[in-house]
């Protein structure tokens, strides 16, 4: 009866009544064709594609914040069944319980609650749930009391611009407000960064207080511009209610507080203003970025939530820190809900990244000086091999410095010299040192600018005034951001493409916070990816299992001790005093520490450094870095979809647009802008598959061009449409295949010469001989293959 009809008639004719029958709300409980993924990014060159977004056919909601069931539709041609695994997959994602499939006969149900006699049974099309039936089950299933209900059935704040959380975001969001409803009063929710944390906490936040769950709540964060920004932004809904603590004088009549930890806490008794609050005043604490907690000069959160022990206290942060002395999981209890940092490259809101890894021959062999060597500054530089560990700290080269500066102007010159860019140091010495090299080799940028290169670190004001204006994707200074610790974690530089990592970091936590500065998607101003310079090894962390898995309580407390055990210091370490030679030392030759005042320091000018080594590593589409050579990716990926020579040729020859084919072999990660840089720029892409894949001779772009023109291919055209031709086959000479077969380049010069787009067409005899003469033209240009 149904065969011949499509998806999307079985989903008009059939679904969507038996939905409505069953008393579903057509515009306020149904929704068709939900798009709950972005589409994971594929860079190629300057340009980018998205992979296909995931796209549920039918989403089911109780009430706009609260969905209850996925409906995949098939055609009349599959079975009942056909779409239900695919809706799994779909509701596992989203968090959803109840799943259907269905052709248009009957529907095939799954219950993943576990309730149901049956975990799937067959229905008729007539015998679909009624909303308050799956809600029942619902209810039943998280064991949903009504005083319960009234809070999670509490709307989400809405502007009306139609802005609705992303689907990781409701699930956080539900997640955190039903644990709290049902008595939960420690949650520790992991979101990666870039993927808006503070949205989450502003939705949790109004949920809770609009129902009036909890009336006076305190928002902790770190940094001063976090909260600024989140006051600014996902905060101002809260208007008038909403206050920001800055002094001792504190005004009790806000419901919405929000605070540094350095504030509020202070060792000095008259910092302590959250003592001017009762210990009971505060029903919600939501502490940002909680792996911080308790460096020395701002004194912790935890002593705020002792204080505050009676709230319930909400955690969030890209990166639990868990060692064998500090754990966010040992205080707030096991995550409530993780999104990572590959689930948001592979669902297109994350941007995906290259590393480029450098390997520098002191690095490799450590260097040792001679007997009795001094440094510049006349100190004897203590016998003993010296290593990547010590450069920059215990010793300066400072050719090292020089030569990762040269690295790191020749990227920027080959790709955009006005990319936002941050390069992590060891310390803050190392950064000045790093600083004054950049700007030695951009000397004439920094001519116009001196704000093209700025140094951002703690003790540095004129620096910190600065880094609002970095983060502004409007303000073009400053370009380079040189630093060490300040800026590892809460910057929402959305625009930054470039992180160069010259520091020993050993902490996944610190790791994944640097990393984090580079994962945002900005479209309006062209950010899609990002790439990483590495000099230290740093992105050997890549390959750890901790790197992207789900956090796993490492301290283990003996018993006796405060319950949020001590952090380390992420602070900014000290410096010795800029262009002074360190204090002390010692003529004898001593290694540091040996006898007489230490040399902290070694600085040592006449040391070649040199870069031996630079790999480029991409992102796969398992996540994982590509750590093969890009041919020998590339050869193993094509044959992966075309077994031999001929069946390539054959796809390429009859693919209607070779563009087509091109962003297919992008999706499965081969970089052919990428491939062109090691093999040849002269080279299409065709040409480029042909000699990787399959070890075929290429021939050049232009060579091609001229076996045409050799053909006298051209003379059965008229006068117009040959000149068309022939300009057509330039441009595929200079700039390749992909550039000729839109009709919009007839816009452009030389083509604009010939007349309009329209009356060109109109030479070819109309718009379907052009589309022929092209494909024609095609043809000709790889007839030799």
């Amino acid at each position: 009866m149904k065969k011949g009809f499509t998806e999307r008639d079985i989903c008009t004719k059939f679904i969507t009544p038996s939905l409505v029958n069953a008393g579903w709300d057509l515009h306020k409980q149904i929704r068709e064709e939900v798009t709950f993924t972005a589409g994971r990014i594929m860079v190629k060159g300057k340009k980018h594609v998205r992979k296909k977004s995931k796209r549920a056919d039918y989403i089911l909601y109780y009430k706009a914040n609260l969905p209850l069931a996925v409906i995949e539709a098939k055609d009349g041609e599959h079975s009942v069944g056909s779409g239900m695994q695919q809706g799994l997959e779909y509701a596992e994602a989203l968090d959803i319980p109840f799943v259907f499939s269905s052709n248009g006969k009957g529907f095939l149900f799954h219950d993943r609650t576990g309730q149901s006699q049956k975990m799937e049974q067959e229905l008729k099309m007539e015998e679909f749930p009624s909303p308050a039936m799956l809600w029942a089950m619902y209810r039943q299933w998280k064991g949903i009391d009504e005083k319960a209900e009234q809070v999670i059935t509490q709307d989400y704040y809405s502007d009306g611009s139609g802005k609705t959380p992303r689907y990781y975001q409701r699930i956080s969001v539900n997640r955190t407000v039903e644990a709290i409803v049902k008595g939960q009063d420690r949650v520790l929710l992991v979101s990666a960064t870039g993927t808006g944390k503070t949205f989450i906490a502003f939705q949790i936040i109004w949920r809770l207080w609009k129902s009036r769950t909890k009336k006076r709540i305190l928002f902790l964060a770190d940094r001063n511009i976090l909260v600024d920004q989140t006051m600014a932004n996902d905060f101002k809904h809260f208007g008038d209610k909403m206050t920001k603590i800055k002094n001792r004088k504190v005004d009790k009549s806000y419901e919405i507080y929000l605070a540094l930890y350095q504030g509020v806490t202070g060792t000095d008794d008259w910092k302590n203003i959250y003592k001017e609050f009762s210990p009971d005043f505060f029903d919600l604490i939501v502490i940002d970025e909680c792996h911080r907690g308790s460096a020395k000069e701002d004194s912790a959160w935890r002593e705020i939530l002792t204080y505050f022990s009676s709230a319930t206290h909400v955690g969030l942060t890209a990166t639990p820190k868990e060692t064998k002395d500090v754990s966010n999981i040992h205080y707030f209890g096991e995550p409530i809900y993780t999104y990572s940092l590959k689930q948001g490259i592979d669902d297109g809101f994350l941007a995906p990244y290259r590393v480029i890894r450098y390997t520098i021959d002191r690095d490799v062999d450590g260097w040792r000086p001679e007997q009795g060597q001094r440094d510049k500054y006349g100190n004897v530089i203590g016998d003993r091999i010296y290593n990547v560990k010590d450069f920059d700290r215990n010793l300066v080269l400072e050719q090292r410095t020089l030569e990762v500066a040269k690295k790191v102007t020749e990227y920027l010159k080959k790709t955009d010299r006005y990319q936002k860019t941050i390069i992590f140091c060891v310390n803050i010495n190392h950064a000045e040192r790093m600083r004054q090299a950049i700007v030695n080799f951009n000397a004439d940028l920094v001519a116009e600018n001196h704000k093209y290169v700025l140094r951002i670190t703690g003790d540095n004001d004129e620096g910190k005034a600065e880094l609002d204006n970095f983060i502004d994707p409007n303000s073009k200074y400053p370009v380079i951001a040189v630093t060490s610790k300040l800026m590892t974690t809460g910057v929402d530089a959305q625009t930054c493409k470039l992180i160069v990592l010259d520091s020993n970091i050993t902490s996944m936590t610190e790791f994944k916070q640097i990393i984090g500065r580079g994962t945002r998607v900005n479209e309006e101003f062209g950010k899609y990816s990002f790439t990483i310079m590495d000099f230290r090894n740093v992105t050997n962390l890549f390959a750890d299992k901790d790197f992207d898995g789900d956090p796993v309580q490492i301290y283990e407390p003996t018993g006796g001790e405060d319950i949020v055990p001590p952090e380390i210091d992420e602070g900014e370490e000290p410096e010795p005093p800029k262009d002074f030679p360190p204090i002390g030392g010692n003529d004898n030759g001593d290694e540091p520490g040996g006898g007489g005042n230490e040399v902290r320091t070694y600085y040592v000018q006449s040391v070649k450094v040199q870069v031996i080594n630079e790999r480029v590593q991409y992102y796969a589409d398992n996540g994982e870095l590509i750590t093969e050579s890009l041919t020998d990716y590339t050869k193993k990926t094509v044959k992966q979809g075309f077994r031999t020579l001929d069946e390539f040729i054959q796809s390429w020859s009859i693919a209607d647009k070779k563009e087509a084919i091109i962003e297919e072999l992008l999706e499965q990660g081969v970089l052919l802008d990428e491939l062109q840089q090691e093999v040849g720029k002269e080279y299409d892409p065709f040409d480029l598959i042909c000699h990787v894949a399959f070890e075929q001779k290429p021939l050049t772009r232009k060579e091609r061009a001229l076996n045409v023109k050799k053909r006298d291919y051209f003379a059965k055209y008229g006068e117009k449409a040959r000149a068309v031709l022939e300009a057509l086959l330039e441009k595929y000479a200079d700039e390749g295949i992909e550039h000729i077969e839109s009709m919009e380049v007839l816009k452009l010069r030389p083509f604009d010469q010939y007349g309009s787009l329209m009356e060109i067409i109109k030479s070819f005899g109309g718009k379907k001989q052009y589309v022929q003469a092209v494909r024609e033209l095609e043809q000709q240009i790889y007839q030799t293959a």
